[in-house]
């Protein structure tokens, strides 16, 4: 976790509206640079709209988005992608007619980096040396878990300033989802900015230095990962750890 007190990620008062619906009502988060922060609520409660806000893909109503001060409100996606924000979307969205070497140098033309694609390739191989194996495999015979990896390495070779993860662990069996959690762990251990919006409450306090808390499109709880893991009514009320 950075001591740096400037957020790098900001969203500061950000409303969104889907007909009459406020699917975010005033929000406002902060990632500091080489923080994992993680996002919590039930079905329902924002968290991926949060996402799509961030992205360029769903257009506020209130307030902004800033990375490292640079406004991201009004962009289209691929100008924020550029911009240096990186997804792994939910349900992982993996190409099954591309091999995984397809699916991850393709990735790379959304990158600014002057470093060739084999070498983000190559680090990723580093990050994942599951996947070295599997290079010439299509996506659409990967296991979940690879496929998730493939997500997370695909994302990377954008080299991303802020890594945006939604629902990591959603249709994984227990074993593969310990898998994608450790795989977390290690990108905070080795500084990567990650926001991470997870419904499995208690593995995401795990990785992540802090934590808001939604509720109906509003932040009703927040603080660091462990604050909220020991407070018994932001857990019974939201997280159902207790």
């Amino acid at each position: 976790m950075t001591d740096e007190a400037t957020p790098y990620l900001r969203l500061s008062n950000v409303s969104v509206r889907y007909g009459a619906v406020a699917a975010l009502d005033g929000v406002s988060i902060d990632v500091r640079r080489g923080e994992t922060v993680t996002i919590l609520g039930a079905n329902g409660a924002g968290k991926t709209t949060i996402m799509r806000a961030i992205l360029g893909m769903a257009p506020l109503v209130g307030g902004e988005v800033h990375l490292e001060g640079r406004e991201l409100s009004g962009m289209e996606p691929h100008e924020v992608a550029r911009a240096g924000i990186g997804i792994v979307p939910e349900g992982r969205k993996v190409y099954g007619r591309l091999s995984v070497r397809e699916n991850l140098l393709m990735a790379a033309r959304l990158s600014t980096s002057k470093e060739s694609g084999e070498t983000r390739l190559e680090r990723v191989l580093q990050r994942f040396p599951a996947l070295r194996t599997r290079m010439s495999e299509s996506g659409a015979l990967l296991s979940g878990g690879e496929q998730q990896m493939v997500a997370l390495g695909r994302a990377l070779m954008t080299d991303p300033k802020v890594l945006l993860m939604d629902e990591p662990s959603l249709g994984l069996a227990p074993l593969l989802i310990d898998e994608v959690f450790r795989a977390i762990g290690e990108l905070r251990s080795q500084g990567v900015t990650i926001l991470l919006v997870e419904q499995n409450a208690a593995m995401a306090l795990e990785v992540a230095d802090r934590a808001y808390v939604l509720q109906t499109g509003r932040v009703v709880a927040s603080g660091t990962a462990e604050d909220l893991k020991s407070s018994s009514a932001v857990a019974d009320a939201y997280l159902g750890l207790h």
